[in-house]
């Protein structure tokens, strides 16, 4: 299990390295590979790389469920950690590469731009679930937790709708987030609706 979490950190941190590297050849030789717009590249690739360790985090129930192998949730909260992570570092990445430090800024581009409303609120929305992905929270929160942490789904509703709203033209992209997270919404809503008639089953036949 712990050459499996080390595998796990190293592919969550390989499109950080990789971005970092490019940033460093484009700050030294102008040709790091990030395009014309090195600032929208960088702030993209992070905000493409948040979604979708939120995707592979939520698609971990199912799999479990469909594999019936339970070590697969220990992975969740750490993928969940690096969606944190990735998203923090796109919001670092806009406020100091596209408003150059007037974070002040930031409010009035929140008031004024529903696609910054909407990816503001969902990074502020994992702020407690990361702080409450410890086991001691865990314990402390009880049932507490897991409610808590179904604001997940809210997160991944919103952090899509930021990706459609902040795309101008070719949709496809987004639309495909919006259909997975559709996929994994669903199957969360089967599987209650088929754990709830298979309990009134086994009451019926008492």
């Amino acid at each position: 299990m712990i050459a499996a979490k080390i595998v796990v950190h190293a592919l969550a941190l390989t499109p950080a390295a990789i971005l970092a590297w490019q940033i460093r050849e484009e700050f030294l030789t102008g040709s790091g590979g990030l395009g014309a717009d090195p600032i929208a590249a960088i702030e993209h690739r992070l905000g493409l790389w948040a979604l979708r360790l939120l995707m592979i985090a939520l698609a971990v129930t199912p799999l479990r469920q469909l594999t019936g192998q339970a070590a697969l949730l220990r992975f969740r909260r750490l993928l969940g950690l690096y969606a944190f992570f990735y998203a923090s570092l796109h919001l670092a990445a806009y406020l100091i590469l596209d408003l150059k430090g007037y974070w002040t800024q930031i409010f009035e581009e929140i008031a004024k731009r529903p696609y910054i409303t909407v990816g503001f609120l969902a990074w502020l929305l994992l702020i407690p679930l990361a702080l409450t992905s410890t086991q001691g929270m865990m314990r402390r929160l009880g049932r507490l937790w897991g409610r808590l942490h179904q604001l997940v789904y809210v997160i991944a509703v919103l952090a899509v709708l930021h990706f459609w709203w902040l795309v101008k033209s070719d949709i496809r992209e987004p639309a495909l987030y919006a259909a997975i997270l559709a996929v994994l919404l669903g199957w969360r809503v089967w599987r209650r609706f088929a754990e709830a008639r298979a309990r009134a089953r086994q009451t019926a036949a008492r």
